[in-house]
């Protein structure tokens, strides 16, 4: 370790996490489920080609992979998944990757439960009295995938029945605990499930068929997430009826608010299967909710509507599920990397089962903690990020400097980041970046209106907020105006590519798979967010005008400062030509660009040697362009015209 005084500029400390360690450190954990006091999880693994693991972990503490190593448990559907398998009575139900079928696996078979064809499974019930799988699926044979609820028999022999059809979307389809009532959500074109969602409740007849279909709660500007059925027969969900995600309980054919508050319950259902809460017993839930941008988990007395908070020293906590007075989540703090926990009813015992307490991903004096910031931005609105100043003891501060800034824009746009521990951020605090993780408007976490203030506004409120998060860290001397770059997957990408083409404010950027022609994202993109724009930017084709001045494509004689792309050859959510028209316009202005490719990823990167050459080259890239002496042993690229505009 380097520790030679303040020779050592900000941005290229040796630091003590690598690129190769993010590989074992961003682990993605997933869909746990608790059963005869066992767990089971999803695990995607970077150094087996990101394949997702079933694993188990039993209540004596051993851990095993169930399925075979081939076997790599991941629906496509929505193209987000999520929800691609369950476990009922030790018998496990999944969609195997490779082809996107269903299989049971029981007594160390597998057996296919669909045939193979144009379909795509996930969110799965199991209805044990008429022996089948309950489910959605989708059917690509239509030009635009048709969505319905299903049956499929479990032991394989016959065809699926369709249970509902008509909506452009499903999810969630649960059974009532006497198997006598279907609920499930539903939505169509052109909301988001977090926009509007409907939830619907239907009596089966002799042969398993819904009829007269319920509306329970939901509709035009309500959003409704996770029905639920308790042990005891009522339907319990969240809504944000009142501006915020609460929980609410149908009971005796009316809606009672269970602990109406400033919090949200829920968040954007981006893939099929999220959960915010579960029963403990019949007369207490528990949950977890986020306020000022944290997490935290509740236990919640159905009776008297109780909502007692817990501590667990946890600040971002996802995915529950309970049974059996005990809990199972995933939880992630300032210090510590995202594990599976289980909390019992009973003593209040919170245990970190996975990975190992011992397991710490950093030693704290590197770790940069998470300081939480409000900052006015425009029309007297205000806005909220995360700032992480740059951190590594090793090193004495180079004298009167100032660090390079990172600007960092979360995907979505309608999601959040988190004050939970990130490697992703520490691998550039380490070296002596500053990093600020904007929650810009249309973030969720504070409420419908700010969730909704993004409304019509993309391209110009978050590229507002992302301004004045960084002028207000400039202001405060806590990074070089000098060397402020942006970054940003996805829709966090638009945003770097919008900030980067309308304000001159930036000097340098990178957008990871991000989208620089809005027009062609509501062309050619998948079913799920084919209509997203209409509510963002406006309704295609009568705005298309609109949608060409807020594409940064038709404006590339406004950028000005180096850009570098990351893409997965395989995305279908955003396709690699949103980028490579990106490059071909700026190359003719001669625009400083990188292009970094990935043959086989899609959205997102999985596999190890992909995640490391994707932070190496990012590094490399701020290098050459903020004149930073970096090590020799790194990934490098070609950085096309960069001398021609940079002193």
């Amino acid at each position: 370790m380097h520790n030679s005084g303040s020779n050592i500029p900000f941005g290229s400390w040796p630091s003590p996490l690598s690129a190769q360690q993010l590989t074992t450190l961003s682990l993605r954990l997933a869909e746990p489920r608790l059963e005869n006091g066992n767990l089971y999880w999803l695990e995607t693994r970077p150094h087996q080609k990101g394949r997702n693991a079933l694993v188990k972990m039993s209540a004596q503490g051993q851990i095993e992979d169930i399925l075979p190593e081939d076997c790599s448990v991941r629906t496509r559907a929505n193209e987000y998944g999520g929800a691609p398998w369950i476990i009922h009575n030790g018998v496990i139900y999944a969609v195997l990757d490779h082809d996107q079928r269903v299989y049971r696996f029981a007594n160390g078979q597998l057996t296919a439960l669909t045939a193979e064809g144009p379909y795509r499974y996930a969110d799965f019930s199991v209805d044990e009295e008429r022996q089948r799988l309950i489910c959605v699926r989708e059917d690509y044979q239509p030009k635009e995938p048709r969505c319905e609820i299903i049956a499929l028999p479990l032991d394989a022999s016959g065809d699926c029945q369709v249970l509902v059809k008509g909506d452009d979307f499903y999810s969630n389809p649960r059974l009532s605990p006497d198997g006598k009532y279907l609920s499930w959500l539903a939505w169509n074109h052109p909301d988001m499930p977090w926009d509007a969602t409907t939830c619907y409740l239907a009596a089966l007849d002799e042969k398993g068929l819904p009829h007269t279909a319920e509306k329970i709660a939901g509709g035009a500007g309500e959003s409704v997430f996770q029905p639920q059925w308790s042990p005891d027969g009522d339907l319990f969900f969240v809504s944000d009826r009142s501006g915020w995600w609460n929980l609410y309980r149908y009971h005796q054919k009316a809606i009672e608010a269970l602990c109406p508050m400033a919090a949200e319950f829920a968040t954007p259902q981006w893939v099929y299967g999220m959960s915010t809460f579960g029963f403990l017993n019949t007369g207490e839930l528990i949950c977890t909710y986020t306020r000022d941008g944290l997490w935290f988990l509740a236990r919640l007395s159905i009776a008297n509507r109780q909502l007692t908070t817990l501590n667990t020293g946890l600040n971002d906590i996802s995915a529950v599920t309970a049974g059996d007075n005990t809990a199972a989540f995933i939880g992630a703090s300032a210090t510590g990397a995202p594990a599976l926990f289980s909390w019992r009813a009973a003593t209040e015992q919170l245990q970190q089962c996975y990975p190992a307490n011992n397991e710490k991903p950093l030693a704290d004096k590197y770790i940069s903690q998470a300081q939480s910031i409000s900052f006015p931005t425009t029309a007297g609105a205000e806005a909220h990020a995360f700032y992480y100043p740059p951190c590594n003891p090793d090193i004495t501060l180079p004298e009167g400097a100032l660090p390079p800034l990172l600007v960092m824009c979360h995907g979505g746009p309608t999601g959040a980041t988190s004050a939970a521990f990130n490697p992703k951020i520490q691998y550039w605090t380490t070296r002596g970046f500053a990093v600020v993780d904007v929650n810009y408007r249309g973030s969720t976490g504070y409420g419908r209106p700010y969730r909704d203030a993004l409304k019509q506004q993309w391209g110009i409120a978050d590229v507002e907020d992302v301004v004045n998060a960084a002028e207000f860290l400039v202001q405060q001397q806590k990074a070089d105006r000098e060397k402020i770059a942006i970054r940003g997957s996805s829709a966090g990408g638009y945003t770097v590519l919008a900030a980067l083409t309308f304000t001159k404010y930036f000097k340098a950027g990178a957008s990871l798979y991000g989208i620089g022609n809005l027009e062609t994202l509501t062309t050619d993109t998948h079913k799920f967010e084919s209509r997203y724009l209409d509510s963002l930017v406006g309704n295609w084709p009568a705005e298309q005008l609109r949608y060409r001045e807020r594409s940064p494509l038709f404006h590339t004689e406004k950028l000005q400062c180096p850009v570098i792309f990351l893409q997965g050859l395989q995305d279908k959510i955003v396709p690699p030509d949103q980028a490579e028209q990106m490059l071909a316009a700026m190359a003719q202005h001669k625009i400083p660009r990188a292009y970094v490719t990935f043959a086989d990823e899609g959205h997102g990167f999985r596999q190890s040697d992909n995640i490391v050459r994707a932070m190496e080259t990012e590094w490399y890239f701020y290098g050459k362009v903020f004149d930073l002496p970096l090590p020799d042993d790194i990934h490098t690229i070609t950085i096309e015209d960069l001398t021609e505009v940079t002193p």
